[in-house]
């Protein structure tokens, strides 16, 4: 399997801490990108970031048009808006980038997976099977693909792991409902699960920016410390 292209937006100084952020339908790794000083991490926190890009494929519901996407969508029910062989096929994709990254020394505890709408199906469905434990996981305005699959497929490796979800109280794209049943599945699943939710559309705010930079440091820096 040939790695995921990705853009690089490398840390100040030494790496010492990665987090891998996948794009949502139609964007790429560069439409991300500009969040990295919007977090206003410390200068010395060592944080590198990667922003895969897709692969780019027909999309159903765009009349076949070929866009980056990370699974094609054939329905807008969301019962099925997923496409399972993509969704895996993406997974598997970026988890061999994961491992990328662990073979080059970069401690499996050392690196956050992060998504945004697809980007985020593909995180949260990566957080029950990788077989090791991340730093944390960020699911921001998404849903999750084969629920009734999870008890079944689940490792233990990130169960104590922190997530952090999120979603806009007015996504006219995925339902507010939809992220909500993906935190409450998680979480009855037993996973180390939190929910906030912002007045806004399918996007990020500033106070969802501020959140998930508490939450990068809480990770990340806390045990660059140590």
């Amino acid at each position: 399997m040939a790695l995921l292209p990705f853009f690089d937006v490398p840390a100040q100084g030494k790496t010492q801490a990665v987090v891998v952020w996948l794009h949502g339908l139609g964007d790429s790794g560069h439409g991300f990108a500009p969040i990295v000083p919007e977090l206003r991490l410390p200068a010395d926190a060592g944080v590198r970031f990667l922003f895969p890009h897709a692969p780019e494929i027909p999309v159903t519901i765009n009349g076949g048009m070929r866009m980056r996407a990370w699974y094609d969508i054939k329905t807008m029910d969301l019962t099925n808006r997923a496409d399972e062989a993509g969704v895996r096929q993406s997974a598997d994709a970026v988890k061999a980038l994961l491992d990328k990254l662990i073979s080059e020394g970069i401690p499996s505890e050392q690196i956050m997976l992060a998504g945004f709408s697809q980007g985020g199906v593909i995180t949260l469905h990566l957080l029950p099977r990788l077989p090791y434990k991340l730093a944390g996981f960020m699911a921001l305005s998404t849903y999750m693909a084969c629920p009734e699959k999870l008890a079944t497929e689940q490792l233990s490796h990130n169960k104590t792991t922190p997530v952090f979800i999120a979603h806009g109280t007015q996504d006219p794209v995925v339902p507010l409902s939809a992220g909500q049943q993906a935190f409450q599945t998680y979480k009855a699943a037993g996973f180390n699960v939190s929910w906030r939710d912002y007045r806004m559309p399918h996007s990020v705010c500033a106070q969802e920016i501020d959140e998930i930079s508490r939450f990068i440091q809480s990770r990340l820096l806390a045990k660059v410390e140590d």
